[in-house]
C-alpha cells in the first residue's frame, strides 16, 4: 500500500472576531473544502483578562452539516434548542449535528468572564449528505476523562479517539457518516503511522509545533491536503506538535453555503432561511 502524497499546504490566514484570535485555513484561497469536511476555525491561544466580555458567539441557526468543537484550552458553554446544554472544559469535544435545524449559543461561563484565563478552541464543519441533511438534530458533549488517550510511537506521542477505532480503542463518538476523528500531542522525534485511508479524504492540521511528511516540513498553523489514492499516513513530529487528524468518505455532491446554512442547492437554502424566520428551529436564550 503507498504513502498518501501532499498536495498542497495551507496557511491559515487571521481573520479575528472581535477581541477574540482567529485563524482559518479552509476555506481559503487555494482550497474551498476537504470534501467532507468545509471549514476550521482556529481561536486563540491567548489569554482573557479578568472581567472579560466572553466569547460573541450568541443564538445562532444551522442546517445541513454537523459542527464538531475542540476545546484545548479554556472551557465553553453550548446551549441549543434541542434542549442540550453543558460546559466542555479543556480536553473535551463538543460534537452538534444541526441536521434539519437547531438554533444554538456558543459562550463563555460566568466564571470564566470573571477570572479569565487560557483559552484554545478549534470548531470543524463536518458536511452531511443530501440523504442525512434533515436527520434529527442531535448533541454530544464529552469531558476529556471520556475520551480515550491512546499511547503511540513508544510512549512519545498521545492519540485521543474522539470517534472510530485505533490502536484497540474506540472513541465515543458514532459519526453518523463513519468519519474517524482525533486531536494528538507528540513529543520531539514521535514517529505516527496511520493505515486504511485510500480513498479517504485525510483533514490534518498542525495547531501547533513542526512536522514532517514525506520529506516536506510542515509549520504550525498549517492545513495539509493529502491525495485520496495512497492507504497510508506517516507523521514525524520536528518539535513538540499538536494535530488535529481525521479522515472520511468524500460526499462527492454539490455544496451550497450560505451563512450557517450548508445544503445542494440554492432552493434548499431558500427554505432553510424561510424554516428559520418561521421559528421552526426553536430558540435558545444567549
Amino acid at each position: 500500500m503507498t504513502q498518501k502524497t501532499i498536495i498542497g499546504l495551507h496557511p491559515s490566514h487571521r481573520d479575528d472576531i472581535a477581541d477574540l484570535v482567529t485563524r482559518r485555513p479552509v476555506p481559503g484561497p487555494k482550497i474551498s473544502q476537504v470534501d467532507p469536511f468545509l471549514f476550521l476555525n482556529h481561536h486563540g491561544p491567548q489569554v482573557y483578562p479578568q472581567n472579560n466580555r466572553g466569547l460573541p458567539f450568541g443564538p445562532h441557526p444551522h442546517r445541513g452539516f454537523e459542527t464538531v468543537t475542540f476545546i484545548l484550552e479554556g472551557e465553553l458553554m453550548h446551549r441549543d434548542s434541542g434542549g442540550h446544554e453543558s460546559v466542555i472544559r479543556a480536553g473535551g469535544v463538543q460534537w452538534m449535528t444541526a441536521g434539519s435545524g437547531l438554533v444554538h449559543a456558543e459562550l463563555s461561563p460566568d466564571a470564566f468572564k470573571r477570572v479569565g484565563g487560557p483559552l484554545e478552541i478549534l470548531q470543524l464543519w463536518v458536511n452531511l449528505p443530501a440523504r442525512l441533511k434533515m436527520t434529527a438534530p442531535r448533541y454530544q458533549g464529552l469531558q476529556v476523562d471520556r475520551i480515550p488517550s491512546v499511547a503511540a510511537a513508544g510512549g512519545k506521542a498521545r492519540v485521543h479517539l474522539i470517534s472510530g477505532e485505533w490502536g484497540g480503542a474506540t472513541g465515543p463518538v458514532e459519526s453518523i457518516t463513519g468519519n474517524f476523528m482525533t486531536t494528538i500531542e507528540a513529543e520531539a522525534g514521535a514517529h505516527l503511522d496511520f493505515d486504511g485511508l485510500e480513498q479517504r479524504s485525510v483533514f490534518l492540521y498542525v495547531v501547533s509545533g513542526n512536522v514532517r511528511i514525506g520529506g516536506r516540513e510542515v509549520a504550525p498553523h498549517t492545513l495539509v491536503e493529502l491525495d485520496l489514492a495512497g492507504g497510508e499516513l506517516s507523521i514525524e513530529s520536528v518539535s513538540a506538535a499538536r494535530l488535529l487528524f481525521g479522515h472520511g468518505d468524500p460526499i462527492n455532491e454539490p455544496v451550497v453555503a450560505h451563512g450557517p446554512f450548508v445544503m445542494n442547492t440554492v432552493d434548499e437554502i431558500r427554505q432553510a432561511i424561510a424554516d428559520y424566520q418561521a421559528g421552526k428551529f426553536g430558540s435558545v436564550t444567549a
